[in-house]
């Protein structure tokens, strides 16, 4: 955490970046990477549903991404750092970057806590990675199974 805080801060300098928390699992991330980070900030949160529906027979299912709370603050000229708990495919999280990109920021990065690349269906510029992890999942420091077990203090793998 401790080297992530410092190359943003680094990269950020005179900059006063938006850090904006995708809800509810990157909460935990945000709170420890804003503590490490030694520039003027502010931070935001958004929270976003996916559902899946079926389409007609035949033709598989479709995403529907719809945003349940949108930021608090006009992101225009701004420099916008999305924290994420985990990146997979990145499909939600490409909705939600050609979203912010319409409100015209002057920049927008990417910092994860888990990366799985090889997961990734769509390109994303993430810049900032804790770590690389594989398929396994995941409870605790956030990460929950069925919205319990967040509040455990460590990162536990969870055979189902």
């Amino acid at each position: 955490m401790r080297e992530l805080g410092a190359e943003i801060s680094r990269d950020y300098e005179d900059l006063e970046p938006v850090l904006i928390s995708i809800l509810k699992g990157a909460v935990f991330f945000l709170a420890d990477l804003a503590r490490e980070i030694t520039v003027p900030m502010s931070i935001d949160f958004i929270a976003i549903s996916t559902l899946f529906q079926d389409q007609q027979e035949g033709m598989g299912s479709r995403r529907q991404v719809r945003f349940l709370k949108d930021l608090d603050q006009d992101v225009e000229g701004r420099h916008l750092l999305i924290v994420e708990d985990v990146i997979d495919t990145g499909l939600t999280l490409n909705y939600i970057i050609r979203n912010l990109w319409l409100r015209n920021p002057a920049s927008l990065e990417i910092a994860t806590l888990l990366d799985r690349p090889y997961r990734r269906m769509v390109e994303l510029p993430v810049k900032y990675r804790g770590f690389t992890v594989p398929d396994e999942f995941f409870v605790g420091y956030g990460f929950d199974y069925k919205q319990k077990l967040r509040n455990l203090p460590d990162i536990c793998e969870l055979n189902l």
